[in-house]
């Protein structure tokens, strides 16, 4: 074995240690830090009342309770619609218990439906609330707060049946809240407040989403979960984590219009106040051990005269991520740049399209693998101008590849002048050596926006294709580490290398087609390269084991298909088909 080649084994070796201690040591303890977290979230933190918009209530501790204690410990009013169920605590007026009707945990459809938002006092705390802020130190009007037991006029709500509550403070205002909801995921709420103090009155409309613990990450490193909203015209995106970082754990937009709250991989709670008024938005982090962390929204001072009135309109999202619904909040009730809920990625230009294209193909065919296997045949018409000129530049190697052994030989290990020669011989047979390279390169953006369809909208979630591919989004689920489950292991908890170690059938299969397809091109004549070509099928199939099966699908497809295309196009040049030959060679080799 040569020198070089030992030095690249050496470096590529060294390099999967390093990764896999990374790992061992930072990641892996940062994912039980994670899990941690969420065992000690039955320690709740409670957030009483907001004093001036611009003050942040530290979190008070509470005693854990189940889930169904925490329900009880408020009257509660039903919701019951096509897509969700659950319920309105009438004490503070919270929506805390969303879940979605259509969504289950696994593809097993007799799992439990998904639960996304919980009330406060047991695990997982997860909610939304509205109401007002004074700024009067003296004198100041009593406000709703969370402990405010309100008045519903119904004990139902539905689709087609608002319900209103209504509160008095005793002291001449008059608080009222007509509550209503859609067929999908949207809430309406309108506050009316009326004055008969027979003073002025000075109030801040809020609203806020609450969410107490790190939630687990769907682990995606292009996956933004997190703090996320529009303020104005602008997104703005901020992990768990770095809101920390922030002075005081807080950070502060302004603008007119816009929407706050949190998105997961798949779903998203939301709280939206008027898109023509300012507002102040900000994330904030709060607590020790257990971290609060909220986003919320203050209006601007409204001022209500005696026997006068003022009233604000806030929508409250709560549920699944789905394309089309956040496209018809978007135009009504007109929620600015919605669709940015979803994280669509630098290439949203390019994953929008990509999108609608297999949704599309998936409406006609029924399948959203045969979807992802047709948009891949698509893509290939589409590059098929440049993979052809890309092609041909490969059969004018194959034709010099002579030419180039003999310059080889004449220079030995001379590589300057080797060099030097060699590129003379490109520019006299016009051969673009990097043109073979073209066509992968400019496919980098679509790959990438095909990733994120497939991690990030819910459309693919649970989407099977044949055989035992039962959720396209989901990594291939057989293993050939534990003899493709005839072992009772599960290889990928293995410590530093389990990652790595996801090989199931179609790992290996866009394994074997890569390498099928680097023996339709000739061997780079430097040894580097040419141990670098070599290896670099074994360091895909390792390293996309885990990926999104149908991902996985799609460059074996395209793999394929890229065989086929520079076979017919040698064969038209009148090169030799030198794909068995080399084949042949590896096989004698080895």
């Amino acid at each position: 074995m040569k020198e070089n080649t030992k030095n690249m084994l050496l470096a590529a070796a060294l390099s999967m240690v390093f990764i896999g201690l990374w790992d061992y040591f930072y990641a892996f303890p940062q994912m039980d830090k994670q899990r941690k977290a969420q065992s000690e979230q039955a320690r709740i933190a409670k957030i009483p009342q907001l004093g001036a918009p611009d003050k942040a209530v530290a979190p008070v501790k509470a005693t854990p309770r189940t889930r169904e204690e925490a329900l009880a410990a408020s009257p509660r009013l039903q919701i019951d619609t096509k897509s969700i169920s659950g319920t309105i605590a009438l004490k503070g007026a919270r929506v805390d218990d969303v879940s979605l009707k259509n969504y289950r945990e696994t593809v097993d459809p007799t799992s439990p439906i998904i639960t996304l938002l919980s009330p406060e006092g047991g695990p997982n705390p997860y909610y939304a609330e509205l109401g007002y802020l004074t700024a009067e130190t003296e004198n100041a009007p009593v406000l709703p707060t969370t402990e405010t037991l309100w008045t519903a006029d119904s004990d139902r709500l539905t689709a087609g049946k608002p319900v209103t509550l209504s509160w008095d403070n005793g002291q001449g205002l008059f608080f009222k809240r007509i509550v209503s909801v859609d067929d999908e995921y949207l809430f309406t709420v309108k506050d009316r407040v009326e004055n008969k103090s027979g003073k002025p009155v000075t109030l801040y409309v809020y609203s806020r989403v609450t969410r107490v613990g790190h939630p687990p990450s769907a682990g995606y490193a292009a996956l933004h979960e997190g703090f996320i909203g529009v303020i104005g015209d602008k997104g703005e995106e901020l992990a768990y984590d770095k809101i920390e970082k922030e002075p005081n754990a807080v950070k502060t937009f302004k603008g007119v219009g816009g929407w706050v709250g949190f998105t997961d991989k798949y779903w998203g709670a939301v709280v939206a106040p008027d898109q023509n008024a300012a507002i102040e938005a900000r994330y904030a982090a709060m607590g020790a051990a257990t971290k609060t962390y909220q986003a919320d929204t203050v209006g601007e001072a409204r001022t209500i005269e005696p026997e006068a009135s003022t009233e604000a309109t806030t929508y409250v999202f709560a549920g699944a991520k789905e394309v089309d619904t956040l496209d018809a909040y978007k135009v009504n009730p007109g929620l600015k740049r919605f669709d940015l809920l979803i994280d669509w990625g630098w290439f949203y230009f390019i994953t929008r399209p990509m999108f609608r294209l297999i949704d599309f193909l998936y409406k006609l065919l029924g399948n959203f693998g045969l979807a992802i296997l047709a948009v891949t045949v698509i893509v290939k018409l589409a590059f098929l101008p440049l993979a052809n000129k890309s092609y041909k530049s490969i059969a004018k190697m194959k034709e010099i590849q002579p030419k180039i052994k003999e310059l080889k030989e004449k220079y030995g290990d001379d590589k300057h002048a080797f060099n030097t020669e060699q590129m003379e011989l490109f520019k006299r047979e016009k051969v673009n050596p990097a043109a073979g390279c073209l066509p992968v390169l400019v496919q980098i953006p679509v790959f990438f926006s095909l990733y994120k369809v497939l991690v990030v909208t819910i459309e693919m979630r649970h989407a099977p294709f044949f055989g035992w591919i039962r959720d396209l989004s989901a990594p291939d689920p057989t293993n050939i580490f534990n003899l493709f489950g005839l072992l009772p292991y599960d290889p990928t908890h293995v410590a530093i290398f389990g990652p790595y170690l996801a090989l199931g059938v179609w790992p290996l299969l866009m394994g074997v087609s890569m390498w099928l397809q680097m023996k339709m091109n000739p061997e780079p004549a430097d040894e580097i390269q040419k141990t670098m070509f070599a290896w670099m099928p074994v360091i895909f199939t390792f390293t996309l084991g885990g990926f999104a099966s149908g991902l996985l699908i799609y460059w074996t497809w395209n793999n394929l298909l890229s065989i086929a295309q520079q076979g017919v196009i040698m064969k038209r040049a009148g090169v030799k088909f030198e794909f068995w030959d080399n084949l042949r060679k590896t096989f004698q080799r080895a």
